[in-house]
């Protein structure tokens, strides 16, 4: 702001610190403090860039454009959230490094409570389109004690890049929850990984475009991951050797450590637990899940 005259400065702090004095009966502490930090970094980067009223404008129908396009399985913020970096930030503050545990990332805007329970083994397709795949592994302490009865939440995209709520048939598909067992062990049929745009026909779209950034999403498969005592772990599983690791995650939810193998045999290749895969081809992987300790609480209710 080399070029505002010191009268000019002074007037735009003024209406900083009149906006934030605003707040200054404001009951709830944790509230104030929000409420003053934003207004201050709110008015900093207005002042940053000297927005035009044109770009404000901009910015107004942006945000409700936003708001039209949310419904009951789209949310648009979040999907705003996401490709701003802003959700693996606030993943990354609230689930902090601890011990040997599973790392966490972004929450996506397609969780759906409610997914049918599948047992030990069986398939969490449901009709859905893909590879099939045979997905199991453990869930642990930091200690590397078993947790038994942990509720396992899975859910992902079909082969051509569609959640189930994407669909206006109200089917359910690729998607499931089911528990560790007594030894906490998991096991569940789903669908190979496949990488997919996240939907760019609203203003996130708009934006990606207008930046030259791409909407593709590394292919992944969702977890949430519950337990008594133990902190909420929302995460996915990556694919190794996926080419779209190499260009980018649209939304920053890549880890090094939830990169994972996958196996694939040809068709006509036994399953090691007998399930029918009609004769495909199939997939397998390891996902050995670790708990942090903590309270139970965690993204979901703020993704939800």
């Amino acid at each position: 702001m080399s070029d505002i005259s010191p009268e000019q400065s002074a007037r735009e702090q003024g209406l900083v610190d009149e906006v934030i004095a605003s707040f200054a009966g404001t009951d709830d502490a944790r509230l104030k403090t929000v409420m003053e930090s934003l207004t201050r970094h709110l008015h900093a980067f207005l002042r940053e860039v000297r927005l035009t009223e044109a770009e404000w404008n901009a910015g107004i129908r942006f945000l409700t454009d936003a708001g039209h396009i949310t419904t009951e399985t789209r949310q648009e913020f979040v999907l705003l959230s996401d490709t701003l970096g802003a959700s693996m930030q606030v993943v990354g503050m609230n689930n902090p490094e601890h011990a040997n545990a599973t790392e966490a990332t972004v929450f996506g805007p397609f969780f759906v409570d409610d997914a049918p329970e599948i047992a030990r083994g069986e398939d969490m397709a449901f009709g859905a389109l893909g590879e099939p795949c045979l997905v199991e592994g453990s869930v642990t302490d930091t200690e590397g004690n078993p947790i038994p009865g942990a509720r396992i939440e899975v859910w992902e995209a079909d082969e051509d890049g569609f959640y189930d709520v994407q669909y206006d048939d109200e089917r359910t598909a690729a998607r499931a929850h089911l528990f560790s067992d007594e030894s906490g062990t998991y096991r569940f049929w789903g669908l190979f990984p496949t990488p997919y745009p996240i939907p760019d026909d609203g203003p996130v779209g708009a934006m990606l475009a207008a930046t030259g950034r791409s909407p593709m999403r590394a292919s992944h498969l969702h977890f949430m991951v519950t337990a008594p005592g133990f902190r909420t772990l929302v995460t996915h599983i990556f694919v190794r050797g996926d080419e779209q690791l190499e260009i980018g995650d649209s939304v920053f939810g890549v880890k090094e450590s939830l990169i994972m193998d996958f196996s694939h045999y040809a068709p006509g290749t036994p399953t090691p637990d007998g399930h029918d895969v009609g004769g495909r081809g199939w997939a397998e992987t390891r996902f050995d899940i670790v708990l942090a300790p903590g309270d139970g609480e965690g993204m979901r209710a703020a993704g939800s």
